[in-house]
């Protein structure tokens, strides 16, 4: 049985992960809806927008690896999102050509407030499971047509992810020093990938948007930047009470919540 305290935390976690709304807010703060962006979009902007989600997936793998083994400077949330939205500005001002720079720049600075995040829910993020559990977060912002509805989206992500995950870590485990053309990895960032497209492609879309100016695309990066510090924060909490009371007993009272 889990303590008041600690359900009153997996409350907390399930609500962040589960109403994730990043379209309806960004939606709210351009005054048009998602939706009707992605009708604008120009010929080729799909492919465009997998390219640079995949490539700043790589640059995040890179900065998980070899840079998240440093001490800290502990900072905070808004600082976090300050950056992210300075560089959110250059998107905001010249709209989709911009996301090729401006995204890797983004999930680096989201990546390294992801790892604090985790850091202050008692993770070892010098180990390579809470590494790549840094990464995990960016698949739990968007959900998917194939979702299964009986079951906790959240969960289901991770039950899809756990395969590749666990060959992943266990890759660097041994390797210590990773290749990114190595067949776990390149698994492992395909998943990611193919659902952190989805609030790629709405932030794009956004940005894109002829009356978003540089202040509106500042402002969007914010939004991008606060949605995944959330999913981060209700992740961590979820596997801090895992390594408490277990896998199973945390996931069934989750889903009795």
């Amino acid at each position: 049985m889990l303590t008041q305290a600690d359900l009153a935390d997996l409350q907390y976690a399930k609500t962040l992960l589960e109403n994730p709304g990043l379209a309806a807010r960004i939606s709210n703060a351009v005054g048009t809806p998602i939706e009707k962006g992605l009708a604008m979009l120009p010929e080729g902007a799909n492919e465009m927008i997998v390219t640079t989600t995949r490539k700043a997936l790589e640059t995040a793998l890179d900065f998980a690896l070899y840079t998240l083994d440093e001490e800290p400077q502990r900072s905070t949330n808004w600082l976090h999102k300050t950056f992210a939205g300075l560089s959110g500005a250059a998107g905001g001002a010249f709209g989709l050509p911009a996301l090729a720079i401006e995204l890797p720049v983004s999930t680096a600075i989201i990546l390294r407030s992801i790892a604090d995040i985790a850091r202050s829910e008692g993770e070892s993020i010098k180990s390579p499971e809470a590494r790549l559990a840094c990464l995990e977060v960016f698949a739990l912002g968007g959900s998917a047509a194939n979702d299964d509805a009986v079951e906790s989206g959240y969960f289901t992500v991770r039950a899809v992810l756990a395969k590749s995950l666990a060959e992943a870590t266990q890759y660097l485990a041994v390797h210590g020093v990773a290749q990114k053309t190595a067949p776990p990895l390149v698994r492992l960032l395909t998943q990611i990938a193919a659902r952190f497209g989805i609030p790629v492609t709405q932030k794009a879309v956004a940005q894109s948007l002829p009356v978003v100016g540089a202040a509106g695309g500042a402002l969007i990066n914010t939004l991008f930047v606060d949605h995944f510090q959330n999913m981060s924060r209700g992740h961590f909490i979820v596997r801090r009470l895992e390594r408490v009371y277990g896998t199973e007993t945390v996931k069934l009272a989750y889903l009795k919540l």
